[in-house]
Order: structure tokens, then C-alpha cells, then sequence
């Protein structure tokens, strides 16, 4: 009886299953190199020109207002590192499929990174004030993805020629020197970009050595009565460390105050340009103001109050002398940026509208608009608080539009009368409670703060002293509560007697309102 002869195992198919894995994470390894060299090309060429921050700054840009609303509730001030998060996800994602693509069905996968480069370089090249050069890191850093990946899954297909013979020869080991040069690369990509674009480190020396000039006009001292200093209650002054930050700005422009000007033009009859120097020349000035933005919800704390050091607005447009028929001042950060405000609010001689220069004390924070920035009481900051300012043109509303106003936000902005309940937050022992917010109605100022607690009657709060109607104001009253869970509201009048509104409305298209309502639980 003859014994039957084992089959030898048929060859394995082109890009065997168990190899897809492989496959994935050279496509990962290779996006992130391409990504790493279009960083490192990017801090030669110009910053914003880097792959991924362009394509960033393109979703913020196409973002409803509802989404933007979303993720700044959710997220806060940790909405971009978020974004950019999302964004790698996303991308490594479409990498891994990229080599799984190319292992599969050469050169789809190559084809599918290319596609990515040439969006990311068409997004680049649109950015505001971008070059044709800005299209190189993109192309430059997926080409390289695109040779990587290739050269990696050359190694993980098996030879055809060998394959015939043993049915299974792969190049593990070139596969895997392979991806490891491309993770090296990646590093050291990243690592030059790092060193190149060192501007941050630099600009911070900078700012740290610089010495303001005195005011000649200084704000008058805070009242000892402004702060109540209670436990969870907002200090009268934010801290720098701790003032909310909302922009734009995926990456934060570094601007050398030496290499830094402000051009006044448009619709004037003697434009000029200033300079940093010429600036801290100027008689400048102090004002405490209340900066808060549009998108902060009923109860939120996207709002501080800080001192502000810097150069009246009007006293800049006087020097350009407006013409006839201007109203609006669109005011241009460094990063493309825009804000429409209205003319008149800026020439009015009873507000203090600043180019400023100094935040509580000391120079601009980076963040925060250094070296300089627009502070307007009054009006939300994405109509007025322009940072990193670069220009200041005078035209109309019909003519030019803020960043804003054609993504669905009202061209005008002015702050809306507003409260917050800031203790108690949670528990608190029966009998007399202590209950403390803060309330803001800038320019005009708060004229009484009214508490309740569920249905009960209003009871006037004590309204802790202020600078100014440009800043918000601490207040605090005392309830006899009962055990249980209870309801607590707050609502402000301001000093005109308009009453703050009870209706809800979500911040877009001009800001939230509502009564700030907390529960607690009374034991």
C-alpha cells in the first residue's frame, strides 16, 4: 500500500492576512515621518505653512457656530490641543489604511498619501498672506512618506520569483530597518523642526528683558472693598496664569517686538505705520476692563479682568484722520485673524480702547497677544480683542467682514448684561448660606445683583465696591436654606435698569443668556 505524499502548502497570496498589521504600521510610521520632514521644511519656509497646522486652521475655519459653541462647552480653553489630537488620530488612521492599501494594491496606498499631500499643500497655499512656498512642506513631506512606505512594503510582499519556490519569503528584516529609518527620521525631522522654529523660547527672552514705561495716566487703586475673598469666588483681578484664552491661533505667533509694527490705513487721509518703539514713546495709559467671550455660556468663565497698560485707540485714529463714510475699524492679528468694530466705539472719548501692551503689570503674555493687542470694553472679543495685532484698517461693514460675521456671528457684539453664581457649587450645612458670583454689564456697569432660591422671593445681594462700569463686579447675600436640594438663581440690573434676561439663548449668533440657576444640596 503506498503511503499518500503530504502537498506542500500553496503559496501564500500577495499581502497575506496576518501581514496587514505590518503593513498598517509602516503606513503609520511613514505618515508620521512625512509629517515630522513637512514640520521640519515648514520652520524654513514659514510656520504656518506646517501641513498640519494649516489643515487645522482650515477646519476652525468651516466650523458652524454650533460646533464651535460644542467644543469650546466641552473642551474650554483645551479645544485645540483637542482638535490636534483629532486631527493625528484621523491621520494615522488614514495611514494605516494607506499601507494596508499598498500591500494590497500597490500603489493605491501610495496614491491615497499623495492625495493627502496635495490637499495639505492647496490648504497651505490659501492661508492668509501664504506664498506659493507655502505649498512645499506639504509636497515635500509626503513625497518622502510616499518613498518610505513604498520601500517598506517592498520588503513585507515576498519576491515573486521566490515565491514560486518556497511560498513564503518576506524581507522582515529590510522591512523592519526600513520603518526603523523612517521612525528615525520622523525623530530627527521633528527634533530640527524644534530647532528651528525655536522662536517661542526666543521671544520669551525677549519679553522677559523688556521694562515698561510708566503710565502717564494710571488707573486708579482696586478698593479695598472690591475683592470679598471668599472661598471659590473669581478674584476681582484674574490672574495672567489663569485669564481664559479663546482664538484662533493653532500655533502662537512669535512676534520680536523689534521686528513688530502696526499699519493705520483704509479709508484715511494720513496713513502711517508705528513701531514698537515708537509705541513706548507714546503717553500711555492704565484702565482695568473685563474682557469676555462670545462664546461663553450662561454660568461659564470665558471672562477675566485684568489691568491693561497701552495707547488710547482714538487717539491713533485721530492721527490718520477717518473719512467720510467709514465705519468700521477690521483689525488684523498676525496669524490672519480678523475683528470688525465699530468706528464709533473706538473714537469714543468715555471708553478705554486700547492698543495695549502690558497685562497686570508686566509685558503681554505670549497667549495673550504679545507684543500688542486690542482691548475694547464692552464688546465681545471676537468683534474687538484682536491679539497680535498688525493692522488696523478703516473701511465700512458693507465693504469688509471680522473672521466671524460670515461664519453665522452677528457683525456687532456688544456685551450683554450677565451673572454667575460662583458658591456654593455642591453641599452645604442648613441655616444662614452664604451665596457669591460675580455680575458684569461693562460700559455701562452693574446697578444691583437679586438672588432666589427656588421659587422664593428675590432678595438684593450686596454688591462688593469697583474700579469702574468697565470691569464686573463681586456680590454676596445670605439665604436661610432649609435641608434638602434646593435651586438657586442670580440675575443683575445695570446701572440704566435694564434687567438681565431670563430667556435662553445659546452664545451664537451674539452671545448666551439666561439666569445662571445652580443646585445644592442643603444638609
Amino acid at each position: 500500500m503506498t503511503q499518500a505524499t503530504e502537498s506542500p502548502a500553496p503559496p501564500r497570496a500577495h499581502g497575506a492576512p496576518h501581514d496587514a498589521g505590518w503593513a498598517a504600521l509602516a503606513g503609520v510610521v511613514a505618515g508620521a515621518a512625512g509629517l515630522a520632514i513637512a514640520e521640519l521644511v515648514a520652520a524654513v519656509v514659514a510656520p504656518g505653512a506646517s501641513t498640519l497646522f494649516a489643515g487645522g486652521a482650515a477646519v476652525i475655519d468651516v466650523v458652524p457656530p454650533w460646533l464651535k459653541d460644542f467644543a469650546v462647552e466641552a473642551f474650554g480653553t483645551n479645544d485645540k490641543a483637542v482638535l490636534l489630537g483629532s486631527m493625528g488620530l484621523v491621520l494615522a488612521l488614514g495611514a494605516a489604511l494607506a499601507g494596508w492599501l499598498e500591500l494590497r494594491r500597490p500603489p493605491s496606498g501610495a496614491l491615497l498619501i499623495g492625495a493627502v499631500g496635495v490637499v495639505g499643500a492647496i490648504v497651505a497655499v490659501l492661508r492668509p498672506d501664504a506664498t506659493p512656498l507655502w505649498a512645499l512642506p506639504s509636497v515635500v513631506g509626503i513625497g518622502g512618506a510616499v518613498l518610505l512606505l513604498r520601500s517598506a512594503i517592498a520588503r513585507l510582499r515576498p519576491a515573486a520569483d521566490l515565491r514560486a519556490e518556497t511560498g513564503t519569503v518576506v524581507d522582515r528584516r529590510g522591512f523592519l530597518a526600513v520603518t526603523g529609518i523612517a521612525a528615525g527620521v520622523a525623530v530627527l525631522a521633528l527634533a530640527g523642526s524644534r530647532v528651528l522654529s525655536a522662536g517661542s523660547a526666543a521671544v520669551n527672552v525677549v519679553r522677559e528683558k523688556i521694562r515698561l514705561p510708566a503710565a502717564r495716566e494710571t488707573a486708579p487703586p482696586v478698593p479695598a472693598g472690591a475683592d470679598l475673598e471668599l472661598a471659590g469666588l473669581a478674584p476681582y483681578v484674574t490672574p495672567n496664569s489663569d485669564f481664559y484664552r479663546i482664538d484662533t491661533a493653532l500655533r502662537v505667533p512669535q512676534l520680536d517686538p523689534a521686528d513688530w509694527s502696526l499699519e493705520v490705513h483704509g479709508m484715511v487721509d494720513e496713513p502711517f505705520t508705528i513701531t514698537w518703539d515708537e509705541l513706548l514713546a507714546l503717553p500711555l495709559e492704565e484702565h482695568h476692563v473685563t474682557l469676555a467671550c462670545v462664546s461663553n455660556s450662561v454660568g461659564g468663565d470665558l471672562i477675566g479682568n485684568a489691568l491693561w497698560l497701552g495707547y488710547p485707540i482714538r487717539a491713533l485714529l485721530e492721527r490718520a484722520k477717518p473719512q467720510a463714510g467709514a465705519d468700521m475699524v477690521l483689525s488684523r492679528s498676525d496669524d490672519g485673524f480678523t475683528a470688525g468694530t465699530p468706528l464709533d466705539v473706538l473714537q469714543d472719548p468715555d471708553r478705554a480702547s486700547l492698543l495695549a501692551i502690558g497685562m497686570n503689570g508686566e509685558p503681554l503674555p505670549v497667549d495673550h497677544g504679545f507684543p500688542a493687542r486690542l482691548v475694547v470694553p464692552g464688546l465681545y472679543g471676537y468683534v474687538s480683542a484682536t491679539k497680535w495685532v498688525t493692522s488696523l484698517k478703516v473701511t465700512t461693514f458693507d465693504a469688509d467682514q471680522g473672521y466671524w460675521t460670515p461664519r453665522g456671528w452677528s457683525a456687532l457684539g456688544p456685551i450683554k448684561v450677565q451673572s454667575r453664581i460662583d458658591v456654593p457649587r455642591e453641599s452645604v450645612a442648613a441655616g444662614a448660606v452664604t451665596v457669591a458670583g460675580v455680575a458684569w454689564a461693562q460700559h455701562t456697569g452693574i446697578g444691583r445683583v437679586e438672588v432666589r432660591a427656588d421659587d422664593g422671593d428675590w432678595v438684593t445681594a450686596e454688591l462688593a465696591e469697583t474700579v469702574g462700569s468697565d470691569t464686573w463686579r463681586q456680590w454676596r447675600v445670605s439665604l436661610d436654606l432649609e435641608a434638602g436640594d434646593h435651586t438657586l438663581a442670580v440675575r443683575a440690573t445695570d446701572t440704566e435698569g435694564l434687567v438681565q434676561t431670563e430667556a435662553e439663548a445659546p452664545p451664537a449668533p451674539d452671545g448666551a443668556t439666561g439666569w445662571h440657576t445652580v443646585d445644592v444640596s442643603v444638609g
